[in-house]
């Protein structure tokens, strides 16, 4: 992805994730579906690893497909993913996944 194209694409990124309300989770795949790259999920990791606003764009809501939190998240680890949101009222399935069918945001999910 060349530099120009991927400044645009994190752009997007960051004003999706900024949508996704607290106490909701959206996946990598479903971002990357929303800003009209849908084989892109790969990249919406990339951008929220850079993250330049982390607290203003939320990128601890944003979790793989199954549920699983970023083992790579930036900041702070999964553990710290974790605590942001079940302070935000999240909670977590018996094997550590966010439960999808309670707390995905429902964009663009059909």
């Amino acid at each position: 992805m060349a530099d120009k194209n991927r400044e645009g694409f994190f752009e997007s990124v960051y004003e999706m994730v900024a949508q996704v309300p607290s106490g909701m989770v959206a996946t990598y795949g479903q971002i990357a579906k929303l800003v009209g790259e849908s084989r892109r999920a790969r990249y919406v990791g990339y951008a929220l690893h850079v993250n330049p606003q982390p607290g203003v764009i939320p990128c601890h809501r944003i979790v793989f497909a199954d549920g699983r939190l970023a083992a790579g998240f930036a900041f702070g680890g999964p553990e710290a993913q974790r605590e942001l949101l079940e302070a935000e009222g999240v909670e977590f399935l018996d094997d550590g996944r966010v439960d999808l069918t309670r707390y995905r945001w429902p964009a663009g999910v059909m």
